[in-house]
């Protein structure tokens, strides 16, 4: 889901990476921390940007940064990647410093997020940025001419997905801003409201079947017998279908330490 994720939006990516080189501004971005790199989108995307640049790339799944060195190997990176098996709940890995951190995804799996950015800060280099994207919840991909039945669905499906991440994932969603400022960053942010009409990529329809996939995983227990057939049906029919499209809202912020007075 996760790769199916960067290839179908990987133009906001592009659009968030340009905007961290202008916040860089002239100082040189050459050793990038990735904080819950998962399978590498969002390591491969500053690669591109920053080309003088290395990347650390921090996960606690071993699997998903297989999956990384493996791409890396693909695109002849392998020498700018350095993979780190860590769970930041349990204390900062021994990575150095940086010029550039980047999270995407990541801060909302933290027990406490705050710690872990106070650590982000000490290990930034003079100058250095911290760049986070977070998520405000799953995509929607059923157009307004979709079956009622469909539709009903989903926004049955997205509350009850707010609920479960309400129980387990209590971050997600949280007031970014507030959290960096506590950690001692200086924020600016910007919303991205992400809109892709029909029809999707080619991969656009694998990404909605890998998304109600996980909603079967996560929720599926919670919906009625009516519910279940409707998904099931929903399930079969997306790779094929030419009329889904992309609604969903990210929020991109970039933190950086002031210097201290004179």
């Amino acid at each position: 889901m996760l790769d199916l994720d960067a290839e179908v939006l990987g133009a906001y990516v592009d659009e968030v990476t340009a905007w961290i080189a202008q916040q860089a501004g002239d100082r040189p971005v050459r050793r990038i921390l990735d904080l819950g790199s998962g399978t590498g989108a969002g390591a491969f995307a500053l690669l591109r940007r920053f080309p003088a640049a290395s990347v650390t790339a921090v996960d606690a799944d071993r699997a998903m940064l297989d999956r990384l060195t493996g791409r890396a190997h693909e695109l002849g990176l392998q020498e700018r990647v350095q993979p780190v098996v860590a769970n930041l709940d349990e204390g900062w890995p021994a990575v150095g410093e940086a010029d550039l951190v980047w999270a995407s995804g990541s801060l909302h799996h933290l027990a406490e997020p705050v710690r872990v950015l106070e650590s982000v800060r000490a290990a930034l280099a003079p100058g250095g940025v911290l760049a986070v994207m977070e998520l405000d919840g799953m995509p929607w991909f059923l157009p307004e001419s979709a079956d009622p039945a469909e539709r009903a669905l989903e926004a049955r499906t997205q509350e009850l997905q707010a609920q479960a991440r309400a129980e387990h994932l209590p971050h997600m969603g949280a007031d970014w801003r507030h959290l960096l400022e506590k950690a001692g960053f200086t924020v600016t942010d910007r919303v991205l409201n992400i809109s892709v009409d029909a029809p999707l990529p080619p991969a656009g329809g694998k990404y909605a079947a890998a998304v109600f996939g996980r909603v079967a995983e996560q929720v599926g227990d919670r919906l009625t017998a009516e519910e279940s057939h409707t998904l099931d049906r929903l399930l079969a029919a997306l790779p094929q279908r030419n009329d889904l499209v992309i609604r969903t809202t990210r929020t991109a912020l970039i933190g950086s330490v002031p210097h201290p007075a004179p």
